[in-house]
């Protein structure tokens, strides 16, 4: 997105220097993607065209130069790009995540076994023709799981996946270390991408830039970073969700007046876009437009740096949340669009469960938190990311921390600066950032270790992960992992979930709605998601 969930971390330094665009971002990806330059070549395609030749165009609210590697990445227009360019074996709707069947014939009948086979699609091919066969699903799946190469997908799948087996060319078998029916929700994040194309020297590296070659309904035809990527349907795809539109053009536009621009008015120059801000809704909705969006795990959280003191006193860090005005941050920043948070998770989470630790404002407890801790007279600089409802949210944490005593400086930022700056272990007090885990899935067990562990990467940015709490808290967590009881493991979560909310490490502030604009005398079928970017593969004209 360039907002944190968004373009997450991914496990290595040099690989998320690249991922975040720091590296190289800007090159040109590759000579099998038709037209790709460093300009905006394909901005002015806005819906022209005749009946289904028409080009959809969309406006993103997130960068597009984080990595394209799907192994790799969290940024919300890559993972939502790739959704529509690759497949897993299965894959999961965007609103209810049940799996279905993709790049597998079905999804498997008992899935609590510990060994799940999958037959391949016949006939499925990969964008430059060659056909999908099970040594590139063994290709990927031995990537994530090799100890010796961090990657973000790995965390997803290292703890309960054995190993996967070619049983021959058009079959694989997945081993379980024990039961876990949660994966299967989760093989839509192991995108099968071809051996031929990304076992090559320098592979990878280009995956990170934008090269995208898949098996999905669309293909990329070329890609801008920091301006726009382009798709065309792909004629040779025979799964199950077919492409409706001959062309797509997403635009990338971080800033929201120029976003909310490019599809306002009889002029818009596109039929959908997400992160509307809230301010907006009511112009775009007299003007035409639907507007809606939903409820989840996108958050502001504040995340600190426990190496520098006092941040390394839990009461330093209990008192910061304590005296943030969480209901006049939703009244005034979120249009009253969000929920100050009670748990990690939240409150539509099936594992939601109010934590013991709830951090509604009370200033009076702030204050006699910082007197027990000893500290007076503290200076803080917030280092945020820039995304626009962060900034919004920004101004209630400064008036609420200079209200104690607190003197706070506000520093935004894009949020490429903001991680590349911690993934070089710069100093820093605290980050301001959004994230939504929601991206990758439901289960809790995911979204608690995409953010805690011994060797996440927020967790080093943290510098927490070697405190005895933590150590305590990595073992209760994989333990709850491992339970095969639902209703024992869903205990545990919440259980374990306590502790990081009296901890408050990384915790979030507030939860907030993703709303989606979409023109519906162009558009039918739009499901607009609670976690950003959007997904058109049930969508088709009007």
């Amino acid at each position: 997105m360039r907002d944190v969930t968004h373009d997450v971390p991914a496990p290595h330094r040099r690989t998320f220097l690249k991922y975040t665009g720091a590296l190289g971002a800007a090159a040109a990806v590759s000579a099998s993607l038709s037209a790709c330059s460093s300009g905006p070549e394909s901005t002015n395609e806005t819906g022209g065209g005749d009946g289904e030749d028409r080009t959809l165009t969309a406006v993103i609210g997130y960068g597009n130069d984080g990595s394209w590697d799907p192994t790799q990445t969290a940024s919300a227009f890559c993972m939502a790009a790739n959704n529509h360019i690759y497949e897993g074996l299965l894959d999961t709707d965007p609103i209810s995540r049940e799996p279905y069947a993709a790049l597998a014939t079905e999804v498997p009948k008992d899935p609590d076994s510990t060994s799940w086979k999958f037959a391949l699609r016949a006939g499925a091919k990969f964008h430059d023709g060659k056909p999908v066969t099970a040594d590139d699903v063994v290709f990927v799946f031995e990537r994530i799981l090799d100890p010796d190469t961090q990657t973000l997908a790995k965390g997803f799948f290292a703890s309960w996946l054995k190993e996967v087996r070619k049983i021959d060319a058009q079959n694989v078998e997945l081993v379980l270390k024990f039961p876990f029916p949660d994966g299967l929700a989760r093989l839509t994040l192991a995108k099968i991408m071809p051996k031929h194309v990304f076992s090559k020297p320098g592979g990878w590296d280009e995956a990170i830039k934008g090269l995208a070659v898949g098996s999905g309904p669309y293909r990329q035809t070329a890609h801008h970073p920091k301006s726009n990527t382009t798709f065309e349907a792909f004629a040779d795809y025979n799964g199950p969700r077919k492409p409706a539109f001959r062309k797509m053009n997403w635009l990338t536009i971080v800033d929201a007046a120029p976003r909310v621009a490019k599809i306002s008015g009889s002029s818009a120059g596109a039929q959908i876009a997400d992160n509307i801000p809230y301010a907006n809704i009511g112009q775009l909705e007299s003007g035409g437009l639907t507007v809606a969006g939903g409820a989840g795990m996108n958050n502001l959280f504040l995340m600190f740096n426990t190496k520098h003191k006092p941040f390394d006193d839990v009461r330093v860090r209990q008192a910061l949340h304590y005296a943030i005005d969480t209901e006049k941050m939703v009244e005034v920043a979120l249009k009253g669009r969000g929920k100050p948070a009670s748990s990690f998770l939240d409150g539509s989470n099936p594992s939601y469960r109010r934590a013991k630790t709830v951090y509604d404002y009370d200033p009076d407890k702030a204050k006699a938190l910082l007197r027990a801790a000893g500290v007076k007279g503290l200076s803080i600089e917030i280092l945020a990311v820039n995304v626009s409802w962060i900034v919004d949210c920004l101004p209630t944490v400064k008036s609420s921390w200079d209200a104690i005593g607190v003197k706070t400086t506000l520093s935004p930022q894009e949020t490429t600066a903001v991680f590349t700056k911690m993934d070089q272990k710069q100093d820093y007090q605290v980050v301001a950032a959004a994230s939504n885990p929601n991206q990758f899935g439901l289960d809790a067990d995911l979204i608690m270790h995409y953010n805690y562990g011994p060797e996440n990467l927020w967790m080093q940015y943290t510098r927490w992960a070697g405190n005895s709490v933590a150590k305590a808290l990595f073992r209760d967590m994989d333990r709850a992992t491992r339970e095969p009881d639902a209703g024992k493991k869903t205990a545990m979560v919440q259980d374990y979930i306590d502790v990081v909310a009296e901890q408050a490490v990384l915790y979030p502030v507030v939860h907030n709605e993703l709303m989606t604009a979409w023109n519906p005398e162009r558009l039918s079928g739009i499901r607009p998601q609670p976690y950003p970017g959007i997904n058109l593969l049930q969508a088709k004209w009007a």
